[in-house]
């Protein structure tokens, strides 16, 4: 896929560095102020409500509740259709959260949730928050900034970025739902790799903080170079990708470094998430 498949569907966001998609296939979006927005595949757009910081990854449960990680307030928030925001963990008492980066749901409602820690001060882990809230540490073997997250196709494992060492590790979930060691699965040298997402092929899409490219791992373990932009103006800082609408085909693209969300068509589905109903 060429940088040319890439094309602008949304604009005046306020430097989005993430996407999600909903159980509505509608495309959900943080800002740089708290905003979430939500936004259909035509390009209309919508802002549902505010945490009043700085958001970084989203996910949503089966009620369209919006979990978003806040920068500046260090907590996961869920954000409701209506507009209502209320605190859903800020981690434990023994490590607060430093940096929330990014959630998500296993199918029985466990929140999974990256906390990059300092930037190069190796202090990365991850949480598990239970259904209503009951927060742990299920890892903190992976130090280099953990950053975006995916669930395998098997949901055996979590595919987790380190953005500093910098790659993408696999983490086997173990019986007590706690992390086994990283396994590394790509290595990104000279990259600050950023968000992930799985097709339904078991291929994960890699966006990179910097330089401006999106990257493939195939099933197969090669990694390749997708789509670049020298440029900086389509891709801008591509940090979280998500597959939408109805047949999950629809390649969306955060871009921190500017204001707008942009798509592709990718030749297969994404790979199903996880809707809670809880």
């Amino acid at each position: 896929m060429e940088l040319e498949h890439f094309e602008t569907f949304v604009d005046g966001l306020d430097h989005p560095e993430c996407v999600a998609c909903g159980p509505d296939g509608l495309v959900y979006a943080g800002g740089e102020a708290g905003q979430i927005y939500r936004v259909t595949l035509d390009g209309q757009s919508a802002q549902i409500g505010t945490t009043g910081g700085f958001l970084l990854g989203l996910c949503l449960d089966g009620h369209r509740n919006v979990y978003g990680c806040d920068l500046a307030k260090h907590a996961v928030f869920r954000v409701t259709p209506a507009g209502e925001v209320s605190l859903y963990s800020d981690g434990i008492d023994q490590r607060k959260m430093i940096t929330p980066n990014y959630p998500v749901f296993d199918r029985e409602g466990n929140l999974y949730v990256t906390d990059s820690g300092h930037w190069k001060k190796n202090d990365g882990c991850v949480y598990r928050v239970r259904p209503g809230g009951r927060t742990e540490i299920v890892s903190q073997a992976v130090g280099p900034f953990p950053n975006g997250m995916a669930l395998a196709p098997d949901d055996a494992s979590l595919l987790i970025v380190l953005s500093l060492l910098p790659g993408v590790v696999r983490c086997p979930i173990k019986p007590d739902g706690t992390l086994d060691k990283p396994q590394p699965v790509a290595h990104m040298p000279h990259t600050v790799p950023d968000g992930v997402a799985f097709d339904a092929d078991g291929n994960l899409l890699i966006g990179c903080y910097t330089p401006d490219a999106i990257h493939c791992l195939t099933a197969a373990g090669e990694l390749r170079l997708l789509a670049e932009d020298w440029q900086s103006v389509t891709l801008s800082s591509p940090t979280n990708l998500a597959f939408c609408g109805d047949d999950r085909r629809t390649l969306v693209v955060a871009s921190l470094g500017r204001w707008h969300l942009c798509k592709a068509t990718w030749p297969v589905a994404g790979q199903p998430l996880h809707y809670p109903t809880f």
